[in-house]
């Protein structure tokens, strides 16, 4: 992706169902599930670089020693330095006390971060300030080790105002006003609620308070709990949780709007937002790691129980798109053919613009992500000149030479390395015109390749801002002298602001968003902006379920190719030689190349809950107010 889009998040979550003796036997190391739970966050870097915690629990602990450990940071390799501190920690327990080095005992007793539970989180903060405060796992402490909580999640929801508010009234007073404390802080009312009621029931049974304690753990049904808490939650989300006793559980939302996978066998439970990682980490084939169905959730229990519960029900299944075409990499077996699929049906309008002539033509992508659509680009254009060069030998019979032959043979689609990533810079100048300049030189570009008259016809797999696009790769194109530069999208146009973790909020900074508008100039239609406003605002106190989203009328009066063009001509200037055509994949060929992640909300303004369209119409009202704040 040319735009640097904050996103996502990454949970991972592993359950040793053995006693630590016998990671210690069999792998050598009682440590053996922090050091998979460090594999599994790193290879989910990508889904956020914010910052990272971990944390864990010790089973079956005897009063007074320590069961739960925490950790989060966000430096600049916030993974590596959370592993780091644990690992000097160890090391410095193993050199003040030799006699742990064997003893797995010892080592469980004295030695923080070793556990049977563990739970990792990678974050891009779409909530909340990035501090580390505001970091994950989140814990609520108690001294009752069942209403202990340390929760973590990918998700974002639409309607924390109303949950804030819930919680107010059933008398709580919450620390903070994010979606994560406000969810978290639901869950342990009823947890709380649970537990006392058990409490009661065994104390009227005859049991003590040392005695019922074991007695909860075994009682304590989860999946009502959740059932209670999650009950007016709207919003996509993958809900991780351990409970102080040691039962856990990973909640999907009802859309399966955020991923969750996940295996199990008679050593681990291991839940993740990724099947490659899981796969990578415990060395396992794709069938033998499940994805979590929508509106469940996967529990374990204390006692190594495992099930899958329904918790809410399902809606019409609209997974996130934008998992396949960049946020999730592309090292899954599914993703790997989406993406290519997504490049191959873009070629018929790529090969439009070129007029067929792929003889005075050079492919190219926007490195790193847009790299498998191009494969699956050039393999559709590859199949195009071999059926040209078969038509032209068979239409030619025995007139045409052997020379004349082996020359249209010899052609070849014209494949280059065009963009190269250099650096991320770190602007350290705040001043606009210098902070673009530096822009302008976040890629390098290969000389010599492209001939003067060439056409260059290079991927991305979407453009969301097109910043980057202007300020600096048209301009970098251009220097290579080709008579057309085609930028195309392996994903539609992006007209709406995301609201369930993808950090796309605003509106304005959408430049999709912003051609309409100039069309709206162009057409002088522009009062229809102060229409949409008012219908927007006439809904602001409307129950969420009758809101309908009014920005779609914004858009409505052009047709793709019209918005398509607008956006070539916003990016472009004066200073750009060559003609610009900016192609997007239709939303159909989208739904085409990923069958089972239909969420397109971003594309088509069909938000999958009921909160979306209400966000939607907050983001238009605040744009038309000048008003910088988050739609949600």
């Amino acid at each position: 992706m040319s735009d640097i889009l904050k996103h996502e998040c990454g949970i991972a979550v592993i359950r040793l169902l053995k006693p630590l003796e016998y990671y210690k036997e069999k792998y050598g190391s009682a440590f053996y599930g922090v050091n998979k739970m460090y594999l599994m966050m790193e290879k989910q870097h990508n889904r956020g670089q914010d910052g990272a915690g971990f944390a864990s629990i010790k089973l079956d602990t005897k009063p007074g020693q320590r069961y739960i450990s925490r950790i989060r940071s966000i430096a600049q390799q916030p993974i590596q330095d959370i592993f780091g501190q644990i690992n000097d920690r160890i090391n410095n327990e193993f050199k003040a006390h030799p006699e742990y080095l064997e003893d797995v005992a010892l080592q469980k007793k004295n030695i923080p971060y070793i556990g049977e539970l563990l739970l990792g989180h990678v974050r891009y903060g779409t909530f909340g300030k990035n501090s580390v405060e505001s970091v994950h796992p989140f814990l609520r402490q108690n001294n009752w080790m069942h209403r202990n909580l340390i929760m973590a999640g990918n998700f974002n929801m639409t309607n924390v105002k109303e949950l804030f508010r819930n919680l107010i009234e059933l008398g709580q007073h919450p620390k903070e006003y994010t979606d994560t404390i406000t969810v978290m802080e639901k869950i342990g009312h009823f947890l709380d609620d649970a537990v006392s009621k058990i409490y009661k029931d065994l104390k009227r049974e005859g049991y003590n308070k040392r005695e019922a304690s074991p007695l909860i753990a075994e009682r304590l049904k989860v999946s009502k709990i959740l059932k209670r808490a999650a009950k007016n939650w709207d919003g996509g989300y993958a809900m991780a949780g351990l409970i102080g006793h040691g039962d856990s559980f990973v909640l999907r939302d009802p859309a399966g709007i955020r991923p969750a996978y996940y295996y199990k066998d008679d050593e681990v439970v291991v839940i993740a937002s990724e099947r490659p990682v899981i796969q990578t980490v415990f060395n396992v084939t794709f069938d033998k790691v499940k994805e979590l169905d929508p509106g469940h959730a996967i529990i374990t229990k204390k006692s190594g129980d495992v099930s899958i519960k329904k918790i809410l029900e399902p809606l019409e299944r609209k997974a996130c798109s934008f998992e396949r075409i960049y946020f999730s990499r592309g090292s899954d077996a599914e993703i790997y053919q989406e993406r290519k699929m997504l490049g191959r049906l873009l070629m018929p309008k790529v090969m439009e613009a070129i007029n067929n002539d792929t003889k005075n033509t050079v492919f190219s992508y926007i490195p790193n992500t847009a790299e498998t659509s191009f494969y699956g680009m050039v393999e559709t254009a590859e199949n195009e000149l071999n059926k040209a060069k078969t038509k032209t030998i068979l239409t030619g019979k025995r007139n045409i030479s052997a020379d004349k032959v082996t020359e249209i043979l010899s052609e070849r689609i014209r494949v280059e390395k065009i963009a190269i990533k250099d650096v991320k810079l770190r602007t350290f100048i705040t001043e606009d015109s210098s902070r673009d300049d530096l822009v302008a030189h976040v890629y390098d570009i290969t000389y010599g390749v492209v001939k003067p008259n060439d056409n260059l016809v290079i991927i991305d797999d979407s453009i969301v801002r097109g910043t980057t696009l202007k300020k600096s790769i048209l301009k970098m194109l251009d220097r290579l002298s080709p008579k057309k530069i085609i930028v195309v999208s392996s994903a539609p146009q992006i007209r709406y602001p995301d609201c369930y973790g993808i950090d796309m909020a605003n509106l304005e900074s959408l430049v999709a968003f912003q051609a309409a508008l100039a069309l709206h100039k162009d057409y002088n239609t522009y009062s229809i902006i102060e229409e949409v406003y008012s219908k927007c605002k006439d809904q602001e106190d409307l129950d969420d379920k009758e809101v309908k989203n009014f920005v779609k009328e914004i858009y409505d009066p052009f047709t793709d190719e019209q918005i398509s063009d607008k956006i070539a001509e916003l990016l472009s200037d004066e200073t750009i030689k060559a003609e610009v055509r900016i192609i997007f994949q239709p939303v159909e060929n989208l739904h085409k190349a990923c069958p089972k992640n239909l969420g397109d909300w971003y594309f088509t303004g069909n938000y999958p809950t009921v909160g979306g369209n209400r966000v939607v119409n907050k983001a238009f009202i605040n744009f038309y107010e000048g008003n910088k704040e988050r739609a949600y």
